[in-house]
């Protein structure tokens, strides 16, 4: 008889060790944020849709003075764009948009475009960014002028500058736009920049988070842009 009171209370003792270990298991893990699905969004791991949740950067002014011309007419350019939902090459059209390419490569090589947004993507249209004030009204504090080509067409991948309807024919400051539908339809007062020549499934990406309001579902950063010659 004592033994099987012994027995018992190890049993009893037992099952509140066992009580205890579960409490302390759940109080842990309330405390560090909930499921492991909350902390991949929190750290900025890529999504579902190929792109990080990234926060939105704080706006800022800039004020450059414009750039002497450095680039040569047909050097070969290419700008590296990385963003929260990868890279994309541009080939800066050197032959045709020499002081368009020169000023676009300016601003990459001081760090300008460094973490800024396409603040504006229009589903099958273009994807918009370049605006340090993230509102489609920045600029790096100067402009450029150079009339595009009068038969340039503005189809699926090809890269301008974007300019307010006041401003005359091939204005431009840092805002940039790449085609994402077959063709714009866009008449030639936008300024050349050149064509994705890698990554366009990246740019498709990107225009797949626009929405009818021209506003992006979640941020997408520009990191960087590099420019690499020859």
């Amino acid at each position: 008889m004592r033994e099987q009171q012994f027995d018992r209370r190890w049993i009893i003792l037992g099952v509140f060790a066992l009580v205890a270990v579960a409490i302390v298991a759940i109080i842990l893990a309330s405390r560090s944020g909930g499921s492991s699905s909350d902390s991949t969004t929190a750290s900025g791991q890529v999504g579902k849709n190929g792109c990080e949740k990234v926060e939105a950067p704080e706006p800022r002014q800039e004020s450059l003075k414009a750039p002497t011309q450095k680039v040569k007419k047909g050097e070969k350019l290419t700008a590296v764009v990385e963003t929260s939902c990868g890279n994309f090459d541009i080939a800066l059209n050197t032959t045709q948009a020499p002081k368009t390419t020169n000023s676009f490569a300016y601003l990459a090589e001081e760090g300008f475009y460094e973490d800024l947004t396409f603040h504006r993507i229009v589903p099958e249209f273009v994807i918009q960014g370049g605006d340090p004030e993230g509102t489609g009204a920045g600029g790096p504090g100067y402009k450029v002028t150079e009339k595009p080509p009068a038969n340039l067409a503005y189809t699926k991948g090809i890269v301008a500058m974007a300019k307010s309807s006041t401003e005359p024919p091939g204005t431009s400051g840092s805002q940039f736009f790449v085609v994402t539908g077959a063709d714009a339809g866009l008449p030639p007062e936008y300024a050349l920049v050149g064509k994705v020549s890698s990554g366009m499934d990246v740019v498709e990406r990107i225009g797949k988070l626009g929405t009818p309001e021209e506003k992006p579902k979640q941020t997408v950063l520009i990191k960087n842009i590099k420019i690499e010659r020859g």
